[in-house]
């Protein structure tokens, strides 16, 4: 999973064992000072470390001695313990803010001020440097009162700030309708058992409870009760690295994210953005080390330990043999100790999303401590996938049945294994490479796709190489510019002539993207023909489907869960090819190397790939066999309502025509998104040959609308052309279209009004007309859209 910005889920949360706390010094020795600090804490607990705290046992208070010349700092907020739903988001370990710090002490106040560290002068003229500081703002984030005084600190209560809404726990709440919530005070404490003080780095947390009216269906599925939500939020302080890191120019086809700032110091001529590239402190002598949660079951355990060390063949390919480790965390070690990079597993109540994140210095991109959040229900929904294909139960003799569920099991451990690879990559600094399934699966930074087969031999489907082991060539080549001591340029030129590409987040992801080979979840060189393979397979998968996919025991309505991964074996794939129209092949290039390849896909690459993604949106294609929809029970009594199931109009009983609806209804908004006929529309106005979007519009109604006319068209057929309808009057209906291609949206549902009029009699040839009419006159457009499919990623 992904990391969009490398700040996203860093947990310093699960602790295995208690530092002890330092004794309080003896009234002998405290009566041998008679400072204001040591008779104020005389009697507290004492943590000392780089920030000593005292625990007022009593009150329930944490203070805090700062001295007076208290360093910049790190402050880090976390929320080691969750609240188990994706859809909210607030999750086992989650990251807050990482902010550069520090105290501003005066009067008998003391202020937590964050810095500015967008803008800067790079220079040794102080004068220059203090100008843009006071030019652009800092913030406060926190006022404490002092308690205490004397020459060299303060003594502070923490105790409110560590009760506060530091992670935006009831904005959150709020911003997904889960209800209005505000903190409770009389509900929250601080957290002891995981407040400690390490030589470089202090940790505070508390138990706090945000109490209102749950009304949100996520809160009430999870929250032992609705309105009243208790989490842990932890602060962190974390002495700055020195100063012997060395920092590393960041290139766009480096494969690495970004750490940008503004240098108002640069001479004129020069930009003043500054960007390198996030990386650990690496030295023979020092490798970087990361440790697996104890929490983790096997057979996991063991996957992720091999998939994490991966990692360590491209740092011994950099001359660093023992580079990068991983090992199980060690009896008496502390994962919130910042000395520890770690793996951990996290529970929720649906699959989720796993995340690789770092505390980074804010001042050079160092990464101070990477911690990987993956989720423990993903392994499940990959085994899930390899039933429906496999149809253990349906083996012959219970020798064959096991031997089906250990290739389900091996396939799931392979995809953990990378996995675990992946989001630790994150934490190296790595971005996502969605272009890397296009170089022969080149990299584990990509979203991988089980690679399905049909066995020529049995006529079935085989798992065999679904997914990568080790890391790819891309992944070697990253390492080497991050990492090694070679010549970087050398490293970008390499890459040229491996053949390598890098495309991430931003243009894979988009709905409207245009980027032929970057893609999530797909597999193959050429996306039109590995869709073509992957709806071969989906259609062997439909046509074996059956109650060999369903354990014995369990209610057959599960068949319902076990078929949609079945039925949309095909949707990610989809998402690839549809790029290739309108598709345009580009790089991250830089001026003065080499040159800039920027240029259309061809014109016969668009047509085809037109013609095999409205094959998608015919009745032959989405109708399910009538063996399968023999077996789709209602939900068995006990079963609640499952998101993972598809929705219909039916009621309790399973509505396939919704079914084929919805899936058109997803193809249909990817190949009519307003950013792609737009690029059509342009491409076709220099290169004749590219079709426009009138093609494309005639061949969505050669596929999914004439059939409907015909005389004795089923519901099915009649479904899927009022969908097409209705896809087409959104598009035209979209206010960021411009009358270019308003325009032949526009003529062709004028031509479709005329074909409906003068198809056979019907009463879905006398509605179509009627909304079509309807339309024609700006009165409200009569169709709704399908459902949303079930969710999709993470797979």
């Amino acid at each position: 999973m992904l990391r969009i910005v490398f700040i996203i889920a860093l947990t310093l949360a699960v602790s295995l064992s208690v530092s002890p706390a330092t004794a309080a010094p003896t009234p002998q020795a405290k009566a041998q000072s008679s400072s204001a600090v040591t008779q104020f804490t005389a009697e507290l607990t004492e943590h000392e470390g780089f920030f000593t705290f005292y625990h007022d046992q009593a009150k329930g208070k944490i203070y805090l001695q700062v001295p007076r010349q208290a360093p910049q700092f790190i402050f880090q907020t976390s929320l080691p313990w969750g609240f188990g739903s994706n859809d909210i988001g607030l999750d086992r370990g989650q990251l807050g803010a990482t902010r550069l710090a520090s105290f501003y002490i005066e009067g008998n106040k003391a202020l937590l001020l964050q810095h500015n560290t967008q803008f800067r002068a790079n220079t040794d003229n102080a004068a220059e440097r203090a100008s843009i500081n006071e030019a652009f703002a800092d913030s406060v984030i926190a006022g404490f009162d002092i308690v205490a005084t004397d020459a060299s600190a303060v003594i502070i209560d923490y105790t409110p700030f560590l009760l506060s809404d530091t992670h935006g726990v009831v904005n959150r709440l709020r911003d997904t309708k889960q209800g209005q919530f505000k903190l409770s005070a009389d509900k929250s404490v601080i957290y002891p058992a995981h407040s400690k003080a390490f030589p470089d780095n202090t940790e505070l947390e508390a138990k706090i409870t945000f109490s209102g009216e749950g009304t949100g269906q996520y809160v009430r599925s999870v929250a032992a009760d609705a309105n009243h939500i208790t989490l842990h939020l932890h602060h962190s302080f974390i002495r700055l690295p020195d100063d012997n890191y060395v920092t590393r120019e960041f290139h766009p086809e480096s494969g690495f994210w970004a750490e940008t700032h503004s240098d108002y110091a640069a001479p004129l001529g020069q930009s003043t953005k500054v960007q390198h590239i996030p990386r650990h402190r690496l030295s023979k002598d020092e490798p970087i080390i990361y440790y697996l949660d104890p929490g983790v079951p096997e057979p996991v355990r063991t996957a992720l330990l091999e998939g994490g060390r991966w990692w360590a063949e491209a740092f011994a390919a950099i001359d660093y043999p023992n580079g990068f480790q991983v090992r199980e965390l060690p009896a008496g070690a502390d994962p919130m100790d910042v000395r520890y990079s770690v793996i951990q597993w996290v529970h929720r109540a649906t699959r989720g999303w796993s995340y690789g994140s770092s505390i980074i210095d804010p001042r050079t991109g160092e990464i101070i401590k990477g911690h990987v959040t993956l989720g423990s229900l993903r392994v499940r929904q990959d085994m899930l996938i390899a039933q429906g294909l496999l149809a253990p139960f349906a083996a012959d003799t219970p020798e064959q049945q096991q031997e089906l569920l250990d290739k389900i099991e091996a396939m799931a451990l392979a995809r953990i294994r990378q996995l675990s690879a992946h989001e630790i990559g994150h934490t190296l600094g790595i971005a996502h490479n969605f272009a890397a399934s296009a170089n022969d699966r080149a990299s584990v930074m990509d979203y991988p796709h089980p690679l399905i087969s049909i066995d020529t031999a049995s006529g079935g489907l085989t798992l065999a190489g679904a997914y990568t082991e080790g890391l790819g060539i891309w992944d070697m080549q990253v390492v080497a510019y991050g990492y090694g001591n070679g010549d970087l340029d050398n490293v970008l030129a390499q890459n040229k002539r491996l053949g390598l590409q890098f495309i991430s987040d931003r243009d894979a992801r988009a709905a409207g993207g245009a980027h032929p080979d970057a893609h999530l979840w797909d597999n193959g060189s050429d996306a039109v023909t590995e869709l073509e393979r992957v709806l071969a397979v989906r259609k062997t998968a439909l046509q074996r489907f059956g109650l060999g996919n369903l354990a014995a025991g369990r209610p057959l309505s599960e068949l319902n869960n076990v078929l949609v991964p079945m039925y949309l074996l095909h949707r990610y794939q989809v998402e690839a090819a549809v790029k290739m129209v309108a598709g345009l092949h580009y790089s991250y290039a830089v001026k003065g190397e080499e040159a800039a390849d920027i240029r259309p896909v061809n014109a016969s690459q668009q047509r085809r790939a037109l013609q095999v993604i409205t094959q998608t949106l015919t009745a032959d294609t989405l109708s399910l066999p009538e063996h399968i929809i023999s077996l789709l029970a209602p939900s068995a009594y006990g079963e609640g309502y499952d998101r993972e199931r598809f929705t219909g109009l039916t009621g309790l009983v399973a509505d396939t025509d919704t079914m084929a609806a919805s899936s058109a209804r997803f193809v249909l908004d990817l190949l009519l998104h307003p950013q792609r006929l737009e690029r059509l529309q342009q491409q076709h106005s220099r290169v004749a040959a590219i079709p426009d979007v009138t093609a494309v519009l005639n061949q969505v109604a050669e596929a999914a609308i004439a059939p409907a006319q015909a005389t004795k068209a089923n519901t099915l057929t009649q479904r899927l052309a009022f969908e097409s309808l209705d896809a087409i009057v959104r598009a035209y209906q979209n206010e960021q279209l411009s009358a270019a291609i308003k325009a032949p949206l526009f003529s062709f549902l004028q031509s479709q009004l005329q074909q409906w009029q003068q198809a056979p009699a019907s009463a879905h040839r006398d509605y179509a007309v009627y909304a079509l009419t309807q339309w024609q006159a700006g009165k409200p457009w009569p169709l709704k859209p399908a459902p949303a499919l079930p969710p999709g990623s993470p797979i």
